[in-house]
């Protein structure tokens, strides 16, 4: 029998709470960059710069009050902040090329990528129950592919190899930067992340801006209408990498991956009601598919969070020796961050 207390548990509900607030941010930047878009602004690493700065300013004050050195060495900073840059142009970059439907299906490459990267070096064991949960989640989004491929909506894009490959790196680039901010958030500090992110973040992205976009920035005529789009996505953004590093820490960077594959499904609700536009019925049963998948994944937290009664004493299965394995591995990560 299933347990329904499971899934009503607090940390599921603020697990799934937080994590669908997140997709709405993550779709409210997608409405910014599709105004930007609309007036021929094209400049997605300087969008991304503005966030890296407001996190640099805001935990990296926090930082210097503390006076505290730091938990992790420096280099391990600048490697994350390289990464996520390129995580964010690549997956922007992609729908130039290929199909919004084929970027909306690979990249749910994160997720299997994101499970086997916490296995494979946080040493996370995922339950039938878990895996139930994300291959529901999957479905749901597979739903949404087959209702815009119902409704006629798919285009091919200019070269929609190239840019699949463009999705799965950027994809690939975004599990390997949640899992490390998973382990970084739950080993050194959150606030040191955030600082540290936004410095080497917002350092990677001006050498990226001076590089790239530097001709499209003297071109953009900054107007109300220009400057509010280009503000409203840098405080969301803002958010959200604020908000991340508590999600990764209670749920885990799966449970984070699998919220976001709801945004494509909130930015569907929003034009129902602010553009009034109608859509395939799919896309409902595709939502409660994929709330349906979070509750699943979620909801097996406890057994496996949780320690048994009759932790640190010898049993059969040799549940002590796995025990003492993985804390092993864990104290290892911990002390190469340190050295």
């Amino acid at each position: 029998m299933v347990n329904l207390k499971e899934f009503w548990s607090s940390n599921t509900l603020m697990g799934v709470a937080l994590g669908q607030f997140l997709s709405l941010l993550i779709t409210s930047t997608g409405f910014s960059s599709s105004e930007l878009a609309k007036k021929g602004i094209n400049a997605p690493t300087s969008q991304s710069f503005l966030n890296y700065v407001l996190l640099a300013v805001v935990y990296g004050s926090i930082l210097i009050y503390r006076r505290k050195p730091l938990k992790a060495k420096w280099y391990y900073y600048i490697l994350l902040g390289i990464i996520d840059v390129e995580a964010n142009f690549l997956v922007v970059k992609s729908y130039q090329y290929t199909s919004l439907t084929s970027v909306m299906l690979l990249d749910c490459w994160s997720v299997p990528t994101v499970m086997l990267l916490t296995w494979i070096f946080l040493k996370t064991k995922y339950r039938f129950k878990k895996i139930t949960g994300v291959v529901v989640c999957v479905a749901g989004l597979v739903l949404v592919v087959f209702s815009d491929v119902h409704a006629g909506d798919r285009s091919g894009g200019s070269n929609p190899r190239k840019g699949d490959l463009i999705v799965i790196a950027g994809s690939t680039l975004y599990a390997i930067s949640n899992v490390s901010e998973e382990f970084l958030v739950k080993n050194a500090d959150r606030v040191e992340l955030m600082a540290m992110l936004g410095i080497f973040g917002g350092i990677m992205s001006a050498i990226q801006i001076s590089i790239l976009e530097n001709n499209e920035l003297e071109s953009i005529k900054w107007t109300a209408g220009a400057g509010l789009p280009f503000f409203g996505f840098a405080v969301a953004m803002f958010l959200f990498y604020s908000l991340v590093p508590v999600l990764l820490k209670t749920n885990g960077a799966t449970m984070l991956n699998l919220s976001l594959l709801t945004s494509d499904m909130w930015s569907v609700l929003i034009r129902i009601f602010s553009y009034h536009e109608k859509v395939d019925w799919m896309y409902f049963l595709a939502f409660g598919a994929v709330v349906a998948g979070l509750l699943i994944y979620s909801g097996d937290d406890k057994d496996e969070n949780e320690q048994p009664p009759n932790i640190g004493q010898e049993n059969p299965d040799g549940r002590k020796q796995d025990e003492e394995a993985n804390s092993g591995n864990d104290s290892k990560f911990v002390h190469l961050l340190q050295d």
